[in-house]
């Protein structure tokens, strides 16, 4: 005879101390749940409500500056450490953990157009109105000792830009025409040019190091390989675009910040049409910079906001903005995913948290799971129209408000005007152009 013995183990069941927490088990099988989604419906909707309770994203603001805040850098070893350059020509560094101004530069005369940190963090780079690029050291001089450039080269037309090679000792400037140059020469190693007047930013791929890619006031976008010396390809767009940015995880991908409020992701083997046209801003986007996963980017608009917005989404998932913040002329991610940095005209930097309602600290493993199921149901039932519109719901200023409101009206017309001439006019005589489509001009090899 054969008899079945019932064995438990009794770490299934039984707790180590008082003060753990009576397991329970749990049959996961569907069908003895029959109220599970409506269960879990009521979670999903509380979670939602709650994220947008505690969507409080602004963290501090690091005043200080004498002038409008032009630009901005990070430093590529440490977290805490930011470099800002303002208008009248003053550059400072900043402690993100204190919150306060560590180390200030008298660096030009005139406005700072744009500064880059070496690839090792121990000196950086500032290029300004009075035709100079200097090279600063990152530390602060000891006591006695003057505050002083390490280099200074004086060049024949102004620099607007400045970005220093991922992996070398190589910096390339822009102005009139991309200039590369070696860190321990005066002169440029090779000057790149196209036929236009001036350049406004030039930035090395992380990934593909060898390549640039620059934007000009004749709307043109260029990109050149940096061991041919020559010019690869450009797109010219129907407006201005303000500065690119590239993907740090895909290494064809970039973004452009265009004066017609859009922002453009192309791949860079096809410049024809861009991946993906992100509209939302309403005013020419001065700015843009990538999170370090590649997965999002955030934008900084003459409308006195600054928006995160997805790689693969035409609509941003999050716009910030406050009472006294103006125009907003630059932006960064920092290296760590969590925290974003914004300078407007009126004098302050200010910091954000990359995901508003994120707790900050340390989390308890408990809190931490309760977190993760909150994410997951929120993501099961995000195309649930009540949930939908709680989760995308955002207070805005009465200006933007209303210009997206008017701009909404101008589209629809513009659309309806389009249907009209193609209902009366001969058939194939007006085609069909998307919206990808319409903002490119041509593309130049």
């Amino acid at each position: 005879m054969r008899v079945k013995v019932l064995s438990r183990n009794p770490d299934d069941y039984v707790r180590e101390t008082k003060l753990d927490l009576q397991r329970v088990p749990r049959n996961y099988d569907p069908v003895l749940h029959p109220f599970e989604v409506p269960r879990e419906y009521t979670r999903a909707m509380n979670a939602t409500k709650l994220e947008r309770v505690f969507a409080k994203p602004f963290l501090s603001s690091l005043d200080g500056h004498r002038d409008g805040v032009n630009c901005m850098a990070k430093h590529p070893k440490s977290l805490s450490t930011v470099l800002s350059g303002a208008c009248d020509g003053e550059v400072k560094i900043w402690n993100l953990t204190k919150r306060q101004c560590i180390r200030t530069i008298q660096a030009h005369e005139g406005f700072v157009r744009g500064m880059c940190a070496r690839f090792c963090g121990t000196s950086f780079f500032t290029v300004g109105d009075d035709k100079t690029v200097k090279q600063w050291k990152m530390e602060s001089p000891e006591y006695g000792e003057e505050e002083e450039p390490i280099h200074t080269i004086l060049g024949k037309t102004v620099y607007t830009g400045i970005d220093h090679h991922w992996k070398e000792a190589v910096f390339a400037t822009c102005g009139q025409q991309v200039d590369i140059w070696d860190e321990q020469r005066t002169s440029p190693m090779c000057s790149l040019t196209w036929g236009f007047d001036s350049i406004s930013s030039v930035k090395f791929n992380p990934i593909e190091t060898y390549l640039l890619g620059s934007c000009a006031s004749d709307r043109n976008i260029v990109l050149y390989d940096m061991r041919k010396s020559t010019p690869l390809k450009k797109v010219i767009l129907t407006m201005r675009t303000n500065t690119i940015c590239w993907n740090p995880m895909e290494a064809f991908i970039f973004t452009a910040a265009n004066e017609d409020y859009n922002l453009y992701t192309f791949d860079m083997r096809c410049l024809e049409s861009p991946v993906m046209v992100h509209m939302d801003h309403v005013s020419a986007v001065l700015d843009v910079d990538y999170s370090p996963t590649g997965k999002e980017f955030v934008s900084a608009s003459f409308d006195k906001s600054v928006r995160i917005f997805p790689v693969d989404k035409g609509h941003s998932r999050e716009v910030y903005h406050t009472k006294r913040m103006q125009h907003v002329i630059t932006v960064k991610w920092t290296s760590d995913s969590k925290y974003i940095l914004c300078g407007s005209d009126e004098m302050n930097i200010r910091l954000w948290k990359a995901n508003a309602s994120e707790k900050l600290g340390v989390l308890a493993p408990r809190e931490k799971a309760a977190m993760n199921y909150n994410q997951k149901l929120k993501e099961k039932f995000q195309y649930h129209p009540k949930i939908r519109r709680i989760a995308q719901h955002r207070h805005l200023p009465k200006s933007i408000f209303s210009q997206i409101k008017e701009q909404r009206i101008m589209r629809e017309a513009r659309r309806r005007k389009e249907l009209n001439r193609r209902k009366h006019s001969k058939p194939g005589s007006v085609p069909i152009v998307s919206e990808k489509k319409k903002h490119i001009v041509a593309v130049v090899k």
